[in-house]
């Protein structure tokens, strides 16, 4: 009997001990989530219902938004804009998800052989991965804008996690730049009025485009071209990418970027900055 109750005791201590250490033990699955958000894996260019980072490669069915990038000028002046004056044959190139070691200088040498100054719109995990490029696109005359911390769709997230995204980007670009950028492109151009007047109160100005190129597609130079031209107006600004995800091939984009110098000074429109643009300078002043 005695040997029969030390062994019961034996079995239960061993079920309890299983128990606790089941308890305190994190699941794999959450381990693999808390990595998977720990650094910047951009995958393709659009995000994925899920996560809303670089992982998936087609664009994802998303509902209508509550509000148009119209209407967001229209209610949030200066604050939110899509474009410049047509008054002026003027127009703004712009690049975003920089930098990019394997496109981004290519973009940058054929701006200076062009001598063109453009806007690039840097995510500030790979401004922390690459801050030589960063600061080469500063020292050659070009403007530097706010493009998160890790590109999720700021729509989805938290009005607290957005802020951190563009604080924290913020924190990583000043030392590289010199100043506090106060143009802010949100990812896929997803943004919420409340983010756009929260943005707006701390001195940004957010910056989305009247031009898209769908470069990120993987595409041609001559479908780029045929993109751009199709909505190209006076006061335009044109998206494209000089940073890409993981098999994503912008090759056509540095092809395309000489015939497009050509083709807008051969219809006159002078290519300038955002600031020149929008007549405001590129830095914000501090709270």
């Amino acid at each position: 009997m005695r040997r029969w109750w030390e062994a019961r005791k034996a079995l239960l201590l061993a079920a309890c001990m299983l128990l606790a250490a089941s308890a305190g033990a994190e699941p794999a699955s959450s381990k693999r989530s808390a990595a998977a958000g720990s650094e910047y894996r951009p995958q393709a260019q659009h995000p994925s219902e899920e996560t809303g980072a670089f992982s998936g490669v087609r664009r994802p069915k998303k509902k209508k938004p509550a509000i148009s990038w119209v209407a967001l000028q229209q209610r949030y002046p200066g604050a939110f804009v899509i474009g410049g004056s047509r008054r002026f044959r003027r127009v703004a190139l712009t690049f975003d998800d920089v930098p990019d070691p394997r496109y981004t200088p290519q973009v940058l040498e054929t701006l200076a052989r062009y001598k063109v100054r453009a806007t690039f719109f840097v995510v500030g995990q790979r401004a922390a991965a690459h801050p030589a490029i960063v600061r080469r696109m500063q020292r050659e005359g070009h403007i530097i804008g706010n493009h998160s911390l890790n590109h999720p769709v700021f729509s989805r997230i938290s009005q607290y996690a957005m802020q951190q995204q563009v604080l924290r980007t913020d924190w990583i670009l000043r030392p590289l730049v010199g100043y506090s950028p106060r143009f802010v492109r949100p990812p896929y151009g997803e943004i919420t009025p409340a983010q756009v007047e929260w943005l707006s109160g701390k001195g940004f100005t957010v910056v989305n485009w009247d031009v898209d190129s769908e470069d990120w597609r993987s595409i041609d130079s001559s479908a780029i071209l045929i993109n751009i031209k199709r909505t190209l107006q006076p006061g335009s600004i044109v998206l494209q990418h000089a940073g890409g995800g993981t098999g994503q091939d912008l090759s056509g984009t540095v092809a395309a970027l000489p015939r497009l110098i050509k083709l807008l000074r051969s219809k006159g429109y002078a290519i300038v900055t955002l600031p020149e643009l929008l007549g405001r300078p590129a830095a914000r002043r501090l709270p």
